[in-house]
């Protein structure tokens, strides 16, 4: 066991601040990891002030992590000391159910280890990388294969990056491929980035005029003003695919109706309330489909690094240090951010 310097919540209703944790021992399977930067997820603000009903206290948040590997256990074949690696949203699952048999993990039926928060269907807290080192099992660490002057912005690859991934690449977008980006924050401008990146044709929608620079910057090739009934009904009937990674329940028909028949609209923003139900004719009609995605398993989560490193992808950041981490999530709610916030680890030992 090792002390370890970190940033916790202490109950719902309380600031993060500086905390001491125990991290395990290095074992035959694990990897010690000096935490570089550490991205900061709306979940992270979610599980922090107990929004979900679900956090374990002490919580110290943060699944988007970036580091040095230190030390290796004795049957650690895929790293070694000096290797740039990352932890993403899960440190375990059960291993033997059909979907970690898939490389699913994420699908895990026994419900997989979070990186923090502990295990989905209940146990051992966990905790994340608001902390100085963390120790993981090499089956769930990564690859970084990214030039060391990007890991800042690599970071939020770990959730906002795999969060779009995934069902971008379980729905085959790709060239010749018109696909909708709905919301342009955290998980929006990552999506944005990948599926221009894989050849589609790209249109953002927004509720704000004014992102319509920014959009068409980061790879859109059009942009749609959602709250503009005209600028809606031009693109009815036409899309591919639409990720929608808002996280605010809203009215899902306007974005059901722009499908093509047999086409697909998937959802991968958390709101705390539900969605209105959406009209079911908007669907039988068109044999549309409203489906949901959640992170990806490792093999997929390593997938999307290499393809990121390769595209010269990472996320428009703004690192802060881990003092400002509650004024970041006050700004984070207010969309006070482009587009992910991540936190300069050395700042904790000032």
């Amino acid at each position: 066991m090792s002390k370890t310097l970190a940033y916790a919540a202490q109950n719902a209703s309380t600031a993060l601040a500086p905390f001491e944790i125990q991290r395990r021992a290095v074992g035959p399977n694990d990897v010690a990891i000096d935490i570089l930067y550490c991205g900061v997820c709306h979940s992270d603000l979610h599980t922090a002030r107990n929004e979900w009903k679900n956090t374990l206290y002490p919580s110290v948040p943060g699944h988007e992590i970036v580091g040095t590997v230190t030390a290796v256990g004795s049957n650690v074949t895929q790293f070694k000391v000096g290797d740039i690696a990352g932890v993403g949203c899960m440190v375990d699952s059960c291993r033997h159910c059909a979907s970690c048999a898939e490389g699913l993990e994420q699908y895990c039926e026994s419900g997989f280890t979070g990186t923090y928060n502990g295990p989905v269907f209940g146990g051992a807290n966990t905790y994340g990388g608001y902390s100085s080192q963390i120790v993981v099992d090499q089956k769930f660490t990564l690859h970084i294969r990214h030039s060391k002057d990007d890991l800042a912005a690599v970071a939020p690859l770990l959730c906002a990056g795999i969060t779009t991934y995934s069902p971008l690449r379980q729905w085959n977008v790709g060239p010749g491929q018109k696909v909708g980006i709905v919301g342009l924050g955290g998980l929006g401008h990552m999506g944005v980035k990948i599926a221009a990146a894989l050849g589609a044709h790209v249109v953002l929608f927004t509720t704000s005029a004014n992102k319509r620079e920014d959009a068409l910057r980061l790879g859109a090739a059009e942009v749609v003003v959602s709250k503009n009934p005209k600028e809606m009904a031009a693109h009815a009937n036409s899309f591919d695919f639409i990720l929608n990674t808002v996280a605010a329940p809203h009215d899902l028909d306007p974005f059901l109706n722009l499908l093509k028949r047999d086409a697909t609209m998937t959802l991968v923003g958390a709101p705390d309330t539900p969605h209105p139900s959406p009209q079911v004719f908007g669907l039988i009609f068109k044999r549309r489909r409203l489906a949901g995605s959640l992170i990806g398993g490792i093999a997929e989560t390593q997938e999307m690094l290499d393809f990121c490193a390769e595209h010269g992808i990472v996320s428009d950041i703004e690192l802060i240090p881990i003092q400002s981490i509650n004024q970041a999530f006050e700004r984070m709610l207010k969309s006070d951010v482009k587009y992910r916030f991540v936190i300069d680890m050395a700042s904790l030992q000032q």
